[in-house]
């Protein structure tokens, strides 16, 4: 009997994320343009928590996601060299798997050129604790600190530099996440039935980076651990004391690789961007 193919659930597009490297050849493009040049400013007032702790169980690939490769890079390694090149940070900590730390470094670290320091950080059992463990790396001398899924690979540098001055700009801001608007019409659902349609221009999906003040971050993880409460994300912490969060709004190109469909995206905006380069 044939296997029967959920049309809805099942991955219409790719079974196993190997298949797509055919579909773009990379070797035949150069990007020297898409180069980031890392940097680092006199005194560094942020540090950047990256999180690439996850096992990849949706991605469907033996090892997890974070050392998929784009381009010839690691998508890990793609989310570093944004944060990299921003003069404000003074840090990266990558918290991941601790048995694979080594492996890490190894193939997403030491062959590139980073300028800023970057440490790691072992990884918990779910994302808060992942967060927590990179932020005990964080020193003193860091006002700021931002996080960000080390699986959102075409983040830039600009939208974070832009995402931590809008912290830095309002002052009764405890921090600012970036979002975009929703733009599916949304449903509210119970027992399988609709029984509410919210205006969704009230609603926006929220991505990383998100920036906060390293203060209020770390005590809103010390009321989270002491209450035993776990948020979705790490603004929701914040939130539930009552911090400010503002919102600045990123492209919808900031994808997230979680199913194997991602990485078609993610492939297709890469090589659009090295032919763009190609053509300047």
């Amino acid at each position: 009997m044939a296997n029967i193919v959920d049309p809805v659930f099942e991955a219409s597009v790719l079974r196993e994320p190997a298949l797509t490297g055919d579909d773009f050849d990379f070797d035949a493009l150069t990007c020297p343009l898409l180069q980031l040049q890392g940097k680092v400013d006199k005194n560094p007032k942020t540090a950047a928590i990256i999180l690439a702790g996850g096992t990849g169980e949706r991605f469907g690939k033996e090892g997890g996601k974070q050392l998929v490769e784009i381009a010839g890079k690691p998508i890990l390694t793609w989310s570093a060299e944004a944060f990299d090149a921003v003069g404000d940070v003074g840090l990266i900590v990558i918290v991941c798997p601790e048995e694979r730390m080594r492996e890490y470094l190894a193939r997403a670290i030491d062959p590139f050129p980073f300028v800023t320091p970057v440490v790691l950080a072992p990884a918990g059992s779910i994302r808060q604790e992942s967060a927590f463990s990179g932020l005990e790396m964080v020193g003193d001398e860091y006002e700021y600190v931002v996080l960000h899924d080390g699986a959102r690979p075409l983040v830039s540098p600009d939208l974070i530099e832009h995402t931590i001055n809008t912290v830095k700009g309002n002052f009764d801001a405890d921090g600012a996440v970036v979002a975009h608007p929703a733009v599916d019409t949304l449903k509210v659902v119970e027992d399988g039935v609709i029984v509410g349609t919210p205006d969704r221009s009230v609603f926006w999906n929220a991505q990383t980076p998100q920036v906060f003040r390293a203060g209020i971050y770390r005590r809103a993880h010390a009321s989270a651990l002491s209450d035993g409460f776990v948020g979705t994300d790490d603004s929701s912490l914040i939130e539930r004391l009552g911090g400010r969060v503002l919102v600045v709004e990123g492209k919808r190109d900031n994808i997230k690789l979680t199913v194997p469909e991602d990485y078609v995206l993610l492939a297709s905006a890469v090589r659009t961007m090295l032919l763009n380069s190609e053509h300047r």
